[in-house]
């Protein structure tokens, strides 16, 4: 029997963009790909398709982009697909009535090792709370989010000075591969779940908005090194000095005893050191605003820098 399952496949950003690509690369039947309207970007804020969009649009498949996903044309729509599964990478909560549509359900790629991490941002905040490993899940959706039953789960290490851009480039494949395994497992039956053990350990991995973004320097030096790496590339950890904000690209932490206070500035041969509760923090790659990156020395060669905020 050569019956292929008919799969929607729902995304957006170029996380998505892999998952699909290594579906189609396999050989799946893609019935639909749904993904977010086109929006204004850039400095001409023209419209502009999603990552999924543009490489849907170069495999000819068919795309739907709804606004609303409890729209009642965009339901009928769907239904008329005959639909055996449906996968989410990357894309915005989905109302049951979607996700419950396709015969053998819907799931989940999720960028953690559930049921830690739970929420819009586990890759940032594993970094941000200095786990030494992560991985994905893939798990079939049910009411509350994050909280279906597992599928399967491939472990990967954190580097010590691993960023959130680095790790996520390799969540982003090592997860396009447990896609394809999942589906292959639901093709040959050979599928078995897991529930997710709830505990009191458990970490959240709630969305990061740029308020979240200001370093705390009354926190440990290894706290705050992680906090800075957690946030690179986007949306960037920062500082405000002399009235004015300072990205922090990259940092690093120096242990020792001083009787300094906390925040105090101390710049020597040319490079910017921070007073902290165990040791210095020293600012090696800074962004300050309106400006380009640079490092602290090159900054220092035509600035001076006083107090932190």
């Amino acid at each position: 029997m050569n019956h292929k399952m008919r799969i929607i496949f729902m995304g957006t950003p170029d996380f998505a963009v892999a998952s699909l690509k290594a579906l189609v690369e396999s050989g799946q039947h893609i019935v639909a790909v749904i993904t977010a309207p086109d929006r204004p970007a850039g400095r001409g804020m023209h419209l502009t398709p999603s990552p999924v969009k543009q490489y849907a649009t170069s495999q000819g498949l068919n795309i739907m982009q709804p606004e609303r996903l409890k729209d009642e044309q965009f339901i009928e729509s769907l239904k008329a697909l005959n639909p055996d599964l449906g996968i989410v990478v990357a894309f915005r909560m989905l109302p049951e009535i979607v996700w419950r549509l396709p015969r053998l359900g819907t799931f989940n790629l999720h960028a953690s090792l559930l049921p830690q991490y739970r929420g819009a941002a586990p890759i940032h905040w594993a970094i941000i709370n200095g786990e030494t490993e992560t991985g994905v899940t893939t798990f079939f959706l049910q009411h509350e989010i994050d909280t279906g039953e597992i599928i399967l789960q491939k472990r990967t290490p954190i580097a010590e000075n691993e960023t959130t851009g680095s790790l996520y480039d390799r969540l982003m494949h090592l997860g396009a591969a447990l896609v394809v395994e999942t589906v292959k497992q639901i093709e040959m039956g050979t599928l078995h779940t897991t529930p997710q053990v709830v505990s009191q350990n458990l970490k959240p991995a709630p969305k990061i908005f740029k308020e979240m973004c200001r370093v705390d320097w009354y926190k440990k030096g290894p706290d705050i090194v992680n906090f800075v790496r957690g946030l690179q590339p986007s949306p960037g950890a920062f500082t405000v000095a002399d009235g004015k904000v300072i990205k922090l690209h990259r940092v690093q932490f120096r242990a020792c005893q001083h009787n300094l206070t906390i925040k105090q500035i101390v710049c020597v041969d040319q490079h910017i050191q921070i007073a902290v509760t165990d040791g210095f923090i020293e600012w090696m790659d800074i962004q300050p605003e309106g400006k380009k990156r640079m490092t602290s020395g090159e900054y220092l060669l035509g600035n001076t820098i006083k107090h932190l905020e």
